[in-house]
């Protein structure tokens, strides 16, 4: 179910002009403000107390921050956040928050070196890993061989 309500931009200025009553005035919010998903900040600006507070990967795991569709498509239309819930289960790409202390350590396993390091975008199995959330932003712990690649921007990967 979307919580969020549309209206057009000309339906707010006038909204905004007028003393509405407190109800209506936060149905009037702005619609791109996400307070309670923290998963469509760009992960590599969180608050170093912020990354500190995430859990430290064990073993060979690695700790990644799956990347959140935005809320409107290049054209300007908006998905509807249960599509968007969906793509962000299934995503396949994701943010490297921090690697364990053996992963990419079997040099049998891993003969030409680690696959990603810290701070790199990756591609990893569609739903591979452990989900959970930590202050409202959702993470995951994978294993260090379920990182299928490494790419430059999460945008330009699409969900199929």
């Amino acid at each position: 179910m979307n919580k969020k309500l549309y209206v057009p931009d000309h339906v707010l200025k006038a909204a905004k002009k007028e003393k509405l009553s407190k109800p209506i005035e936060n149905a009037f919010k702005d619609n791109n403000a996400e307070a309670d998903n923290k998963n469509v900040e760009d992960p590599s600006n969180l608050e170093a107390s912020a990354l500190e507070r995430l859990p430290q990967p064990t073993g060979y795991r690695v700790l990644i921050i799956p990347y959140y569709p935005s809320a409107k498509t290049k054209g300007g239309l908006y998905i509807p956040d249960q599509t968007r819930e969906r793509e962000s289960f299934a995503t396949v790409s994701a943010y490297v928050v921090k690697l364990g202390p053996d992963a990419y350590k079997d040099e049998q396993k891993f003969p030409s070196g680690p696959y990603c390091q810290e701070k790199s975008w990756v591609l990893i199995g569609r739903y591979a890993g452990n989900r959970f959330k930590v202050d409202g932003l959702e993470v995951r712990i994978i294993n260090d061989d379920n990182i299928i690649s490494t790419i430059l921007d999460p945008t330009d990967i699409s969900y199929v």
